[in-house]
Parts: structure tokens; C-alpha cells; sequence
């Protein structure tokens, strides 16, 4: 198998950015992310409210989940390949105005069939964020800042979870859960015509200075003249790589996002209201961590080092944060358990946003939407089977989250360590 860092370019060592333009575009990219995230979100914080107007067991909603699972690992997958062929210009908004007006459709079913149809119409478009936004980063960053501006647009993910629950109590108060899911449409909507009005690539954007843009081109590779099939990037060790990381890890994070607030409730019997406050400490501890490990990888590569390598230090570094989390079944108070939970969300974020970046560093530019979508289709393949293990282990046990935390804990240093394995020959190649 080949890979683009067996020929990496080292990147230009000037070290003074021009120009802010790039963040304005990693900032939309957060908010996309973000709202992305509060539409997901909602669900889960319902999930006690809607098991009992709705009448779900752990079954039909672990079912549920697994549907949005299944589709998202479509649309993650034919989302990457449309990123690659529309450009993300034209392909992001359809991907968010599609999940927005999915979003919305919530607030108008009453069935656990219909919950499944819109949810899986949810994950089918929500598919197409990720790949779009790790091309835009591609796009608009030099290799030495992608995995910090990664891990600022991957924050939006905990932002998305944090503000979900402060808002969505007071918003059932006053208008119903079902107005929750309207709201959160509306917002994606209005992100759309933001996007339409400021977005283009660096060298259309009038407003984008030429030092800036010979900054972002600087120690980037060529554009390759078309996107190359599917069956020829699973010849990259690359693919393989960030594939795997995906499946070991995404199911782990969207296991916290949507049985959580259930765990909490069910362990510490705190409600919507009583969980804010250890929800939001969880995605604020996300947060800080999807921050710092794209800082780490930068910093390291600031001083010299080679970007794969820095990425897979980073990525050890944060893959030791969740390893307490096993541990939370002998915690008594839900403090101490927050903190643990959220230490574990800080490493997979921190992990993720250096993840994501390896396909940058290992794959042909005019690939990287492809690979990042083939990797979350494999991550939301298996989504489905543990959302829906997840659901059937539950009920056996009448609650017992035990075994989930452990399995959830360890995830992290086996990714990393089969990454390794498969990209050692890259890593040689950076080394020297």
C-alpha cells in the first residue's frame, strides 16, 4: 500500500501568518458543527421525557439511535464523495439545510416508526458535515495549523452539547418539547445564508490577501486533477488508518452523547433541569480537550517535528484521558462521576481532532473528503450495532452501565495502537 507521507514535502518554515481570513472560515465551521451537534443532541436529553409520553423502552430507543447510526454511515459516505465533486461551497449547505429541515420534522412524530424515519433522515444529511468541513480545513490551512483549526471546528460538537441542555429545559417549559426541534431547524437555516454570502475558495475570495493565501498554499501539495475512485484509496495505509480509528472510537462519543443524560438520571435521579449543570461541566471538559489536542500536534510540529508523527503523539498523549471513566461504576456521587465522564469526553476530542487530520497528511488533497467519508461510514456501521447492543444490554441488566464505560474506556489505546501499526512506515518516513 502507498501513502503521500512515503513523499511528504516538509512544510515552509516561515512561521508568520498573514491575514485572518481562514479563521472567519473555520468559524463558520464551528457553527455548522455546533448546530449539527444540538439537533443530534436534543434526543438524548428527551430521552427520559420521551420514554414516558411516547412509551419507549431501552429497546425501541437503542433502535432509534441505531437507525440514525445506519444512515449517517451512508451519508457520511456518499456525503464525502459529494464534498469532492460539488466542492464544499455548494455541497455544506445542502448537507445542513437538509438536516435542518429533518431537525424540525421531529417536533411533528408521535411513533417510535416515525421518530426512526425522520432520525434516519437526520443521520443521512448530518453525514455530509465532517467530510466537508476536514476539505474546507484542507483548503483554506497550511499543514501546520489543520489540526488546531480542527480541533477549533471540532469543538462545535461540545458546544453543540453544552448549550443543548441549558437551553432545551426552559424551551419545553414555555413551548413543548416538540417546539424544541423547530427552533433548532431554524437555526440551521439561517446558518445557510451565511455560509452562501461569505464562503468561497482561496483564490475566489476577493477579501483574501495574497500574503495570506501564499501562507496557506505554503508546504501544501499540489491539487490533484480529479478525485480518484474509491477502490484506489483503499491502496493508501491512510484510509486503513483513520478508517479504523473511526470505528474503534465514534461509537464511544456517540454513546456519551446519547445515553449519558440517561445515566445520569437513572443513577443519580437528577432530571432535565438537575442535569445542566454536570453537562455542562462534561462538554466544557470536551471542549479544553478538542483544543488542546489539536495544539499539541501543532505546537510539536512548530518545533520541527514531522506532522504525522506529531499527530500520533497527540493522539497517545489524549487516548490516556478516558482510561478512568472504567472506573465510574464505584463512584457514589455525581460529581466525581461527571468529572470522570468528562476527562473521557476531553480524550476522544482531543484524540478526533488529530484524527482527522492524519487524512490530510497521508492521502492526495483531492481525496480527503472520500477517505473521511469511507471512515465514517465504517464508524457508523458499527454505531448501529452498539447503539443497539447498547439498548439490549440495558434492559438485561435493568441498567447496569458496568461493562459500557469499561469497553468505552479501553477503545482509545487500542486505536492508537492499530494506527500505529499500520502507519509504522510512515512514521519511519517522518522520522528521519
Amino acid at each position: 500500500m502507498t501513502s503521500i507521507a512515503d513523499t511528504h514535502v516538509t512544510p515552509s518554515q516561515a512561521t508568520a501568518p498573514a491575514g485572518r481570513r481562514r479563521w472567519i472560515i473555520c468559524a463558520l465551521l464551528f457553527a455548522s458543527t455546533t448546530i449539527c451537534y444540538m439537533d443530534r443532541q436534543i434526543v438524548g436529553l428527551l430521552k427520559p421525557t420521551l420514554e414516558h409520553e411516547l412509551g419507549w423502552s431501552e429497546i425501541d430507543y437503542g433502535d432509534i439511535i441505531a437507525v440514525f447510526s445506519l444512515m449517517y454511515a451512508i451519508g457520511y459516505l456518499f456525503g464525502g464523495r459529494l464534498m469532492d465533486r460539488l466542492g464544499v461551497r455548494r455541497g455544506l449547505p445542502l448537507a445542513v439545510g437538509g438536516w435542518s429541515i429533518s431537525a424540525a420534522l421531529h417536533g411533528a412524530m408521535s411513533s417510535v416508526i416515525g421518530f426512526k424515519i425522520v432520525r434516519g433522515a437526520l443521520g443521512l444529511t448530518e453525514g455530509g458535515n465532517f467530510p466537508a468541513a476536514i476539505k474546507t480545513v484542507r483548503e483554506w490551512f497550511p499543514p501546520r495549523e489543520r489540526a488546531l483549526a480542527t480541533g477549533i471546528f471540532n469543538a462545535g460538537s461540545n458546544i453543540g452539547a453544552l448549550v443543548t441542555p441549558i437551553a432545551l429545559p426552559f424551551v419545553v417549559m414555555a413551548a413543548g418539547w416538540r417546539a424544541a426541534f423547530l427552533m433548532a431547524g431554524a437555526l440551521g437555516l439561517i446558518w445557510v445564508a451565511f455560509w452562501l454570502a461569505l464562503y468561497e475558495i482561496p483564490e475566489r475570495a476577493r477579501s483574501l490577501s495574497a500574503e495570506e493565501l501564499a501562507y496557506i498554499r505554503s508546504g501544501g501539495e499540489a491539487e490533484e486533477p480529479a478525485a480518484p475512485s474509491w477502490l484506489s484509496l483503499l491502496g493508501h495505509r491512510g484510509t486503513w488508518a483513520y478508517t479504523l480509528g473511526m470505528l474503534l472510537t465514534s461509537p464511544v462519543w456517540w454513546f456519551y452523547l446519547n445515553w449519558v443524560p440517561g445515566f445520569l438520571n437513572q443513577r443519580f435521579g437528577v432530571d432535565m433541569l438537575g442535569s445542566i449543570g454536570p453537562l455542562v461541566t462534561i462538554y466544557l471538559l470536551a471542549d479544553l480537550g478538542s483544543v488542546l489536542g489539536g495544539w499539541i500536534s501543532s505546537r510539536l510540529i512548530h518545533v520541527g517535528m514531522r506532522p504525522l508523527t506529531a499527530r500520533m503523539t497527540a493522539m497517545l498523549f489524549m487516548a490516556a484521558f478516558p482510561l478512568p471513566v472504567a472506573f465510574i461504576s464505584s463512584v457514589s456521587s455525581i460529581w466525581p462521576a461527571t468529572v470522570l465522564i468528562g476527562l473521557a469526553a476531553a480524550g476522544h476530542q482531543g484524540l478526533s481532532a488529530n484524527l482527522y487530520t492524519t487524512v490530510s497528511d497521508t492521502l492526495p488533497a483531492r481525496a480527503v473528503s472520500s477517505v473521511v467519508g469511507i471512515g465514517g461510514f465504517a464508524a457508523g456501521v458499527m454505531g448501529m450495532f452498539v447503539a443497539m447492543a447498547v439498548g439490549r444490554v440495558l434492559e438485561a441488566t435493568h441498567d447496569n452501565y458496568m461493562i459500557l464505560f469499561i469497553a468505552a474506556a479501553i477503545a482509545y489505546p487500542i486505536a492508537v495502537g492499530v494506527m500505529s501499526l499500520i502507519l509504522r512506515r510512515d512514521l519511519a518516513v517522518n522520522g528521519r
